[in-house]
């Protein structure tokens, strides 16, 4: 215990002025053996210097390790102990860092760059304005540090059934507010026939970012922040809010200790942000049938369960609805995407928001999304990249819903 208070408080000390980067690696590391697997694992309770971009979950399946410039003779001593296969995969984040931070705040909205909350928030505002018969602002939640959790409804006609979308919840994944934010500019201003029916025969309710808090640190202070921003003892910050939700919550492990990335919370909804997301998803869970969450990286499109690999009672539907989507989504610039539920695709995972919607509300449409790409840029995908995935993911929402409607959805499970 002693050692971990240490190491926290280095972290968050560290954390109390501007992170840098430079020269840091990420280190691809392919594990040939399950004995390898559970030595990485070791990697995750050193919270010093070391951080994994994806959890060590299968044999044979990369797993990208970023490791601090002062650590990395600790890292090559290790790697030569147990002989696992490795190689320098991005030589220095802080260089691809700077290549997603804008440049200066735009004074339009565009899909070339990377916004700030304020900007998306703004942008919210105006799109309200701009279609007032269509678009109203929701406020889902707050934060922490008092910010609101900002949304829009759309909707072309009444008693439409609806379509819920998170975007953001973990805040370094800053394609994932983008990618959102390019499908809602489409529903409202897109021509192309397909994307035009599946807006007009659907309510919206989309939130670009569901953990304002930590997006608006990842700007200001630590590009690389994942949790939410609520201090949980005297040296550690923020938990990690797909974690922290009340279905199937578990506290064990790395997700026990409160300087860990993935820290479930104290307990279920221990975090304002999910505890409100929650009550406001209560207050119109008879309106949506479809739940669709969008994360970044790896790109695999995803179903529940996270904490079981159990198979769904739909589980062929949505199995056989994903394969379309990621068909799609292939289609126009190549991008393949892996289906299958999140405990068989990704790793076993508790207390996520996707688990909490399907266990609670029983809603037949869950889906998540690891958007771009496979580990190039992991989290620090290049703003040109943007349109590219928004396009696509449109294009495999289209496919998704087509063949969600032709196996009789939305109806009752």
């Amino acid at each position: 215990m002693w050692k971990i208070t240490v190491v926290c408080m280095i972290v968050s000390l560290a954390a109390a002025q501007k992170a840098t980067y430079v020269n840091y690696k990420v280190f691809k590391i392919i594990p040939t053996t399950e004995a390898q697997i559970e030595t990485l694992h070791e990697f995750e309770n050193i919270l010093d210097g070391f951080s994994f971009w994806g959890d060590p979950t299968f044999v044979g399946k990369s797993v990208d390790l970023m490791v601090a410039p002062h650590k990395l003779p600790e890292f090559y001593e290790i790697m030569a102990r147990i002989k696992i296969p490795y190689y320098v995969h991005i030589e220095n984040v802080q260089a691809l860092i700077d290549q997603t931070m804008p440049a200066n705040q735009s004074t339009t909205f565009d899909f070339t760059s990377y916004h700030t909350l304020e900007e998306i928030y703004k942008n919210l505002d105006d799109l309200a304005r701009q279609y007032p018969d269509k678009v109203q602002t929701i406020v889902g939640g707050k934060s922490y540090e008092g910010r609101i959790i900002k949304g829009v409804k759309i909707s072309f006609k009444a008693n439409n059934p609806g379509i819920f979308i998170e975007g953001g919840i973990h805040a370094r994944e800053w394609i994932s507010p983008a990618t959102v934010m390019y499908i809602l500019h489409q529903l409202l201003t897109s021509k192309d026939p397909d994307v035009r029916a599946l807006a007009e025969s659907h309510d919206w309710y989309i939130f670009p970012s569901f953990n304002p808090d930590g997006y608006s640190y990842t700007h200001t202070t630590n590009r690389l922040w994942r949790k939410t921003r609520k201090p949980y003892s005297l040296f550690c910050i923020g938990a990690d809010p797909n974690r922290n939700w009340s279905y199937k919550w578990v506290r064990k492990g790395i997700t026990g200790i409160p300087c860990s990335p993935t820290y479930a919370g104290s307990e279920p909804f221990s975090d304002v942000e999910t505890k409100s997301m929650s009550e406001y998803i209560a207050s119109i869970s008879d309106k949506f049938y479809a739940y669709i969450s969008f994360h970044s990286f790896s790109q695999l499109l995803m179903f529940p369960y996270g904490y079981t690999r159990d198979h769904l009672d739909n589980y062929d539907d949505l199995n056989a609805i994903g394969l379309k989507a990621a068909a799609a989504l292939k289609q126009r610039y190549g991008t393949e995407y892996q289906v299958g539920n999140v405990a068989e695709t990704i790793y076993v995972c508790t207390g996520v928001s996707s688990d909490y919607i399907r266990g609670v509300y029983r809603k037949p449409i869950v889906y998540t999304y690891e958007l771009r790409d496979r580990g190039r840029y992991g989290f620090l995908l290049p703003p040109n990249q943007i349109i590219p995935s928004g396009e696509e993911t449109l294009d495999s929402l289209v496919a998704m819903f087509k063949e969600a409607k032709a196996r009789g959805y939305p109806k009752e499970i």
